[in-house]
């Protein structure tokens, strides 16, 4: 089928800021490709759920289907839009334990974090460059962490991998111009079921962020709505951490 509504593709989307994004977007009008890695019955459920929304599952760090999940998108709506790059995994290690930040380790982050998003953005820019056709460029955005710019983060690997992250949004939007545009969202701490459990971050940002408070997944995905609606930004890195960066 040949899809009227512009296009969205968020990987990671059965859960936290992924959930919101998706919600977001097709609030916002657009037909949302709806990703998960295992999720299965959940993403379905949610793209039952959306208008004129389909899921696709895939394990992104899987070069076939990081493959399969363009494709698939492209043979069911004949264009794509938006893509955003949500979908991460992390890895919880003390900064000071070099030994327990394994190769293995470092490996399997940037698959995930940075080799996943690139390639999937090269699979999509023939779809994004149709898109610019229409007079609206295509849409790249990448769901980055504050730990990408500050020395922050879980781990040593997580934060080295959006770093990356950030620098190949620049990177990208630079050589994808005019036709692509390209930017990032950097949060700092997500009120998410994954957080919840994570006391002293959220003590942190509930004194020192001058907001007090963690943002919601909400926070991040209008965020989003507004880098995809904006044609003329690109190449940002937009911090989203309350203002904690500041202190």
């Amino acid at each position: 089928m040949n899809s009227e509504l512009p296009v969205a593709l968020v990987t990671g989307s059965t859960s936290g800021i992924g959930l919101a994004l998706a919600h977001a977007f097709a609030e916002a009008g657009y037909a949302v490709v709806v990703h998960s890695r295992s999720s299965v019955e959940t993403g379905e459920k949610l793209a039952a759920a959306l208008p004129a929304a389909f899921y696709i599952q895939a394990d992104l760090a899987v070069e076939a289907d990081r493959t399969g999940l363009i494709a698939q998108t492209i043979a069911h709506y004949g264009r794509l839009d938006v893509l955003v790059n949500n979908a991460g995994i992390s890895r919880v290690i003390p900064h000071g334990d070099l030994s327990a930040a394994s190769p293995d380790i470092w490996h399997e982050l940037y698959e995930v974090n940075v080799v996943a998003p690139f390639h999937l953005i090269a699979l999509a820019e023939e779809a994004l460059k149709n898109s610019a056709k229409s007079g609206t460029p295509g849409c790249v955005i990448n769901i980055s962490s504050h730990a990408g710019v500050r020395p922050k983060g879980a781990s040593i690997p997580y934060a080295a991998t959006k770093a990356a992250l950030n620098h190949m949004t620049k990177l990208l939007a630079l050589s994808l111009a005019p036709d692509i545009r390209v930017n990032a969202i950097a949060p700092g701490l997500v009120d998410t079921p994954l957080t919840a459990d994570w006391a002293d971050a959220h003590t942190l940002w509930q004194t020192r962020s001058p907001m007090r408070r963690a943002a919601v997944p909400a926070d991040i995905a209008q965020l989003a709505i507004m880098l995809a609606a904006n044609q003329y930004v690109t190449g940002e890195i937009l911090m989203a951490d309350g203002g904690l960066n500041l202190t």
